[in-house]
């Protein structure tokens, strides 16, 4: 077994030593691998921007939608906010993982986003390889990870004055990759031993959503392919045990069938079925738990449509002018998501169920779906992010609520000092011209 493991780690080295074979990229957008028959996806450098930008906005908009009340209770979130529809002023205290000042403006963000702005300037500067026969590497994005963590300490060492907030902002920097790159070194420098080590006490050594932060980034690249996708987000889940490392992979895999101009819900949703190129499925004893993670998103969207009256129900879920049916049944979607709860919010198998159930439960509709995953609680602002990327890829920027997407673009230029309009254009140049080269 453990020659087995050093030869997994040990087989990129060996084929960095020849030449590799780069697969035709037109091949990589316009196959669909996973019953090898071809599929019509042309896509405009203008749609392919529009989807990016689509995804990167929609993610931001859950990610700042659900920040002011991340890890809240219904009831306190109830009490203090209502029912949220809207964005809202970020009240909560400042932390390395969350909001790094007080009393931010409406539409601000947290790691969710920061995490794709990380992956938007990995993805830019390593876009060939995406396209190279094994796909990008972990190993330089494991050494991405670390220069990057190196950069802050740097950053901190070199911080001059006397005003504490500057050290404060300059620490949270820090300490926001410092996991990350506990475990991202000692995978660069493949050190077997040190890596698993490092990797079972990431984050108290659970099964968290690390690779879902930044895997909806993974899929961009490949519009109509979500088998291409799966395989670059499961290589690039170095933070993740277990089966979450399939969910980061299918998170990616759902971006990369959403970015097909001709992409439906049913084949976004799909992925769970056909996409399994480490046969989870045969898994012995409880095979793939994504797929049940679906299937319960499925059960709990079809068991709470199913209420047609409000009748001896108990209404605790208030959405104003709305309409009291929808809220009855949103509640009961509610209910049986919690009887469904991990032993810790962040947990990937809970945030991929209450994203699908979102998702599902409201039709794909971008507004229902992100105050869907706001108002259930729990880790709110990830669950929103997650089906912010997705939805946004798969309708596209235009076709997002433009009032709440002009204002969070706005603020995190303004406010957060994060360009998404920028970071959309470079990564489109960066995708687009690795498609025509290839044309």
């Amino acid at each position: 077994m453990i020659k087995k493991v050093i030869l997994v780690l040990t087989l990129p080295i060996i084929l960095a030593s020849c030449k590799e074979k780069t697969e035709p990229l037109e091949m990589l957008i316009t196959k669909d691998v996973s019953n090898n028959n071809a599929v019509n996806v042309s896509i405009s450098k203008e749609v392919l921007f529009d989807k990016i930008y689509g995804s990167l906005v929609g993610s931001a908009i859950g990610d700042a939608m659900g920040l002011p009340t991340e890890m809240w209770s219904r009831y306190s979130r109830n009490v203090e906010y209502g029912y949220i529809d809207s964005l809202t002023k970020v009240l909560i205290t400042p932390s390395p993982e969350g909001a790094w000042a007080f009393n931010l403006p409406a539409g601000s963000t947290s790691d969710d986003t920061r995490w794709k702005v990380l992956g938007v300037k990995y993805l830019t500067q390593f876009t060939e390889t995406f396209y190279e026969s094994n796909g990008p590497s972990p190993y330089l994005f494991a050494k991405f990870i670390v220069d990057a963590y190196k950069d802050e300490i740097n950053n901190l060492k070199t911080t001059e004055g006397f005003d504490p907030k500057l050290f404060e902002n300059n620490m949270q920097r820090m300490t926001f990759l410092q996991e990350w790159a506990l475990v991202a070194k000692p995978f660069a420098d493949m050190d077997l031993e040190k890596y698993t080590t490092a990797l079972h006490r990431f984050y108290g050594g659970d099964i968290v959503c690390a690779g879902m932060l930044y895997s909806p980034l993974l899929g961009l690249p490949y519009p109509g392919n979500p088998e291409k996708a799966y395989r670059a987000g499961f290589r690039l889940g170095i933070f993740d045990q277990g089966y979450a490392r399939d969910i980061t992979a299918l998170t990616a895999a759902m971006v990369g069938a959403a970015m097909d101009p001709d992409a439906t819900q049913k084949s976004i949703l799909d992925v769970f079925s056909n996409i399994d190129p480490h046969d989870y499925f045969g898994s012995r004893i409880f095979s793939r738990q994504a797929y049940y993670a679906y299937k319960d998103a499925l059960y709990i969207s079809y068991e709470a449509k199913k209420i047609e009256s409000i009748d001896d129900i108990i209404l605790e879920l208030h959405l104003g002018k709305r309409d009291s049916l929808y809220a009855a049944q949103m509640q009961k979607a509610f209910q049986l998501l919690d009887e469904k709860q991990m032993h810790i919010s962040p947990h990937s198998k809970e945030i991929l169920l209450v994203t699908l159930t979102a998702m599902i439960f409201t039709d794909f509709n971008f507004q229902k779906c992100i105050e869907f995953c706001v108002n259930y609680g729990r880790d709110n602002d990830t669950h929103a992010a997650v089906a912010g990327a997705i939805l946004g890829a798969y309708l596209g920027f235009k076709n997002l609520p433009e009032k709440i997407s002009n204002k969070v673009v706005t603020v995190n230029k303004k406010n957060i000092g994060i360009d998404l309009l920028d970071l959309s254009t470079k990564l489109t140049d960066k995708i687009y011209n690795s498609i025509s080269k290839s044309r």
